[in-house]
């Protein structure tokens, strides 16, 4: 695999700060002129960001960014692309790693890095997987444990773990000896369509490369035989007639590989869209379940609000899209980890837009609408996944379906289910 041209950026984040390091380590170790840029925010306090840049020898520069309206990822976002522009046209850098200080989330530094008019090559959230249950249990606030992102940063542990792990496309994990079957178990159903990519100490060696300068990343012919320190490439004669093999370097990693796989932003955002999110699929392994639940008939609003605690605390990570029989046509996002539960309204089903304003729709969403089209409702539903070790599946579902219209309140029609008490207008500050 070469690398592309231009400067390549990977993003690498995760609050699992050694499984992060471990994966940049191993990123400056495997790919030849790669450099690290960092900003830690831990200093804001002080009134700075302090950003350092180091390749695998060591720091090459350091300095600071001055907050942005008192808020250190304002300061990460107005001092990033600049330090990549200045990385680009100094030349001699083959892959720039901006590694994300520990509740940074790497969606927003993915789009602004694009915005900048640069390419990002991958996105890479490090995991320890025996710490992805304490994480996603973890309901503190952010600010309590000193990882505030900003003086009104009201985000928590679990919701901010959550989406670092659900947005990025490859995980580093950790060859953590903590963890059981079932922690590795909880990490594929909460993300079963990422690329998995060990990062401990003890792998195998790589396959060899030819130290090609023009090409850091040209893969070694495989027929060549391996010596004890890796494929030689065909021997050269040397200035007094004895023959000298030609040492090969070893190939990208398949963490490198993955840094330089390429990444979609447009498409990365809309997989983490309520409408078309590419949520988990049943499961059930190690102790670890995940429940798809799926209905067409719209919750009775006063008896979901009453439900809403014991749903959110019925497994350890829920998300989805649901819809309110008194707000037929809005398009509801459920979103709970740590015990705490978001609920917002992210704008109209398209079965309530229309023919005119479909053209305005984003054709990823018109094709999700479209492959589960109902004759009535059209693309209306509740679509909820609940991902846990030990759920009550069973007493989940019972619970869930008690909280949908009776057949007597759905006969009743649409102008009485909007007639129903607007119980969810304290929560949505509507």
């Amino acid at each position: 695999m070469a690398v592309p041209p231009g400067l390549p950026v990977v993003i690498v984040g995760g609050l699992h700060a050694d499984a992060r390091r471990a994966a940049v380590a191993r990123l400056l170790a495997d790919v030849p002129g790669s450099v690290v840029l960092h900003h830690d925010l831990a200093t804001a306090a002080a009134g700075t960001v302090v950003r350092t840049i180091r390749d695998a020898s060591g720091v090459l520069d350091a300095g600071e960014a001055p907050l942005v309206n008192d808020c250190a990822c304002c300061a990460l976002r107005e001092d990033l692309v600049p330090e990549l522009e200045r990385l680009r046209d100094t030349g001699g850098t083959r892959l720039a790693v901006v590694e994300l200080w520990d509740s940074v989330e790497p969606k927003a530094m993915a789009e602004v890095v694009t915005a900048g008019g640069l390419t990002v090559t991958g996105v890479i959230t490090a995991v320890d997987p025996a710490l992805v249950l304490p994480y996603l249990g973890n309901g503190d606030d952010l600010a309590d444990g000193g990882l505030a992102a900003a003086a009104t940063d009201q985000r928590t542990v679990a919701d901010t773990f959550a989406r670092q792990l659900e947005y990025a496309p490859v995980l580093a994990v950790a060859d953590s000896p903590e963890a059981d079957d079932e922690d590795r178990e909880l990490l594929a159903q909460l993300h079963p369509t990422a690329r998995q990519v060990r990062i401990g100490q003890d792998l195998p060696a790589e396959p060899a490369e030819p130290a090609d300068p023009a090409d850091p990343a040209e893969p070694a012919d495989p027929a060549e035989p391996a010596g004890p320190a890796g494929p030689t490439a065909p021997a050269q004669p040397s200035g007094d007639g004895l023959t000298v093999p030609t040492p090969r370097r070893r190939a990208l990693s398949p963490l490198a590989q993955a840094a330089l796989a390429g990444f979609d932003v447009e498409a990365a955002a809309a997989a983490q869209h309520p409408a078309c999110a590419l949520l988990p699929a049943e499961a059930d392994a190690h102790g670890v379940s995940t429940l798809v639940w799926s209905m067409r008939r719209p919750f009775h609003p006063e008896r979901l609000y009453a439900a809403l605690e014991d749903l959110t605390c019925a497994a350890a990570r829920s998300r989805g899209r649901f819809w309110l029989a008194d707000k037929p046509d809005t398009l509801f996002h459920w979103d709970a980890a740590g015990g705490a539960l978001c609920v917002e309204s992210t704008g109209p089903w398209l079965a309530s837009l229309p023919d005119a304003a479909w053209d305005m729709v984003p054709p990823v969403r018109r094709a999700a609408a479209a492959l589960d089209w109902h004759p009535e409702h059209g693309d209306r539903c509740q679509h909820l996944v609940f991902t846990s070790p030990g759920l009550d599946r069973d007493g989940l579902e019972r619970l869930l379906e008690s909280c949908l219209l009776t057949d007597a309140e759905y006969a009743a029609g649409p102008d009485a289910w909007q007639r129903l008490p607007h119980a969810f207008d304290t929560l949505l500050e509507v």
